[in-house]
């Protein structure tokens, strides 16, 4: 089967599906994402490939899925009044257990997405296109209540910012990223790039 195969609607409950996610993920901490198959997956959360491939159509999408159920997108949620209260808010979502496990997840898939387009393709689609949409509101707002110049040149940048931010701790660093550094990378740069207030 391809990893184009049309996906049919889900017949597994969300239990279910909560732990075939975590299953996937816990292989992909341990093989890493090409040495992840769908035969393994099938083994180790005893299922049919079959149903797999019904449910996700191939292993890119199975995998991002499962990443993306990690990180619930909650940034409509948040409010606080002021940007750098909600990109506070927004770093506080994860503890530094889950920040430091999702960040090196993130690495081994940037690193495969060179080679897999159809992982580049799913990955962009379910995970970077809601994440731009999240902090393109959260920056609107903030635009909106006159923090921010709506022409600051910075402002197509913050996304980049923000993922500069949490991948290079780990590669300048090595250390993971956690909500103190976020939050203290969040005062000394992002803000300042935008010109908005730091306290």
């Amino acid at each position: 089967m391809t990893e184009t195969t049309t996906v049919r609607r889900s017949r597994i409950t969300p239990e279910r599906e909560a732990e075939l996610y975590e299953a996937v993920l816990d292989l992909l901490r341990e093989v890493g994402y090409d040495a992840l198959t769908m035969d393994a997956v099938a083994a180790r959360t005893r299922s049919s490939k079959a149903t797999l491939y019904r449910q996700w159509g191939g292993k890119a999408d199975l995998v991002v899925k499962a990443l993306r159920h990690t990180k619930p997108d909650h940034t409509d949620l948040i409010d606080t009044g002021s940007l750098r209260g909600d990109l506070h808010a927004l770093v506080m979502l994860e503890d530094d257990c889950t920040i430091e496990q999702n960040s090196a997840l993130m690495r081994g898939i940037a690193m495969a997405m060179h080679n897999n387009p159809d992982l580049r393709q799913a990955f962009r689609a379910q995970l970077v296109e809601p994440e731009m949409n999240g902090f393109h509101q959260v920056v609107q707002r903030a635009v909106d209540r006159g923090e921010i110049r709506p022409d600051c040149p910075a402002l197509e940048f913050v996304l980049h910012m923000m993922v500069g931010g949490f991948i290079t701790r780990a590669l300048l660093d090595d250390q993971p990223p956690t909500q103190a550094f976020m939050r203290s990378y969040l005062d000394a740069v992002v803000l300042p790039a935008l010109g908005a207030p730091t306290s």
